[in-house]
């Protein structure tokens, strides 16, 4: 470790320095949920804005999706680097010495998710598939969707972390031990999230032995020995420390700001650089509060007669067929009853006229959202004026595919324990399989960091 930048080089952790709001300022106000929630309620971005106003708050230094593609990109933008250079000269932003928050999240669904703040080098990352380094995405990551995010992050002051790493930590060794100490470490925040959010507990942790525990505990995840045996893996997979849970896109873009700097860095600059690390939470797997819920899918601007009939010929040499419902309760008795036969893939649906179920009695995928994807992914492709969105919240799914020219698809939850086994093994899932928790529940945005030299 140096004295600049605390920095365990084999694991690929940084102890950041991290900046949050002076004390005075609403931290309810302040934090907002992460950009990529709500991309087609744009009702919430609209409360939200009504509820921050003229105050500070991590609003004015984010770029929710909702509005990408609006043609407000360039000036929002402008907007969002100028605020975070303001908040950093008036001194709304106060930085502090090197630390990791231990953070609680009370949520309306889970009582406890514990995590812990930390850097990440982003030098140990990579997107792409195959990939065998420490920090690895767990779903395809879409190209096309980099380089305005990128675009974002170019002449920014400041990230924000959405970003939350997954660790497969069944002892509980790591983040755990920590709640037992939590009399000895200094509290930096507690208030009420937003739009229900939930609540939110952060502590500051910054003594040595504290620290070296922490990473004694992730060196002990990292052994290649013990990752061997935990999976039964021969000798040729690379070792899995974290992988990304949720963020997927907005790291991969950090990654690509870090390439387009460094090509102008000497080899000592890339060193130290600070958007050579990304800020991130890391939780684990075996959490009690980390629930995976299935993300769905709806598509806009189309005819969804024509779609259930392109979806029977697409299926037909898999053995698919779909059945109609009156009723959102009648499409749920016939999912489940579908699912005592695990060799089908089953999924619902909603449009204007009602409900239904389809099933493919042979698979070729090994999940259901990776055999509803190839559909999709091929027909967006045929149909360019069609527009796809990825939904949490059955609610949503119903109300948005039940509209006129739409049609919804609900589809069932991943387990989170097969998560680590399943990508080391067969590499990255399908592009928005699971989400940790329904929309309200995703990270808010609260801590910050420079990510250009002083």
């Amino acid at each position: 470790m140096t004295d600049i930048f605390p920095y365990d080089k084999n694991l690929g952790i940084q102890i950041p320095s991290i900046m949050l709001p002076k004390k005075g300022v609403d931290m309810t106000l302040w934090s907002v949920v992460a950009c990529d929630q709500y991309t087609s309620e744009p009702e919430y971005w609209n409360k939200v804005n009504e509820i921050v106003g003229d105050n500070p708050s991590t609003l004015r230094l984010t770029f929710p999706e909702v509005y990408l593609g609006d043609g407000s990109e360039t000036e929002r933008i402008k907007k969002i680097n100028s605020e975070m250079k303001k908040y950093i000269s008036e001194g709304t932003l106060v930085s502090d010495d090197p630390c990791m928050i231990f953070v609680d999240r009370k949520t309306s669904h889970v009582q406890s998710r514990k995590g812990l703040i930390l850097s990440v080098d982003l030098e140990k990352y990579d997107y792409t598939k195959g990939s065998q380094t420490l920090i690895r995405a767990t779903e395809n990551t879409v190209i096309d969707r980099l380089p305005p995010r990128i675009k974002i992050r170019e002449n920014a002051s400041l990230e924000l972390p959405h970003v939350m790493l997954l660790i497969d930590d069944p002892q509980k060794t790591v983040i755990e031990p920590l709640e037992q100490k939590l009399d000895s470490f200094e509290k930096v925040y507690d208030f009420e999230l937003m739009m229900n959010g939930g609540h939110l507990k952060g502590y500051k942790i910054n003594d040595q032995k504290t620290l070296d525990g922490i990473f004694k505990a992730i060196n002990d995840l990292a052994d290649p020995q013990a990752f061997r045996d935990k999976y039964g893996l021969r000798d040729d997979k690379g070792v899995l420390l974290f992988a990304v849970g949720d963020g997927n896109h907005s790291l991969a873009s950090a990654k690509g700001h870090w390439e387009n700097v460094k090509k102008n860095l000497s080899a000592q600059e890339r060193e130290n650089h600070p958007a050579r690390f990304a800020l991130v939470e890391v939780v684990n797997v075996h959490d009690d509060g980390i629930t995976f819920e299935p993300i769905h899918r709806v598509l806009f601007n189309i005819d969804p007669e024509a779609i259930l009939k392109d979806m029977a010929d697409y299926f037909e040499k898999y053995g698919g067929a779909f059945e109609k419902f009156d009723s959102l309760e009648s499409m749920k008795n016939k999912l489940s009853e579908l699912t005592k036969d695990r060799s089908c893939h089953n999924f619902g649906f909603v449009n204007a006229s009602g409900f239904g179920v389809f099933t493919i009695r042979n698979p070729e995928c090994n999940l259901e959202v990776a055999t509803l994807q190839c559909f999709l992914d091929d027909f967006i492709k045929s149909n360019r004026d069609s527009k796809i969105d990825y939904i949490h919240g059955e609610d949503v799914v119903t109300r948005l595919g039940s509209k006129a020219g739409n049609i919804g698809f609900y589809l069932p939850a991943m387990r989170k324990h097969d998560l680590f086994k399943t990508v080391i093994l067969d590499g990255v899932l399908p592009r928005k399989t699971f989400s940790m928790g329904e929309a309200e529940e995703k990270r808010f945005y609260l801590e910050c960091r420079r990510i250009v030299k002083d």
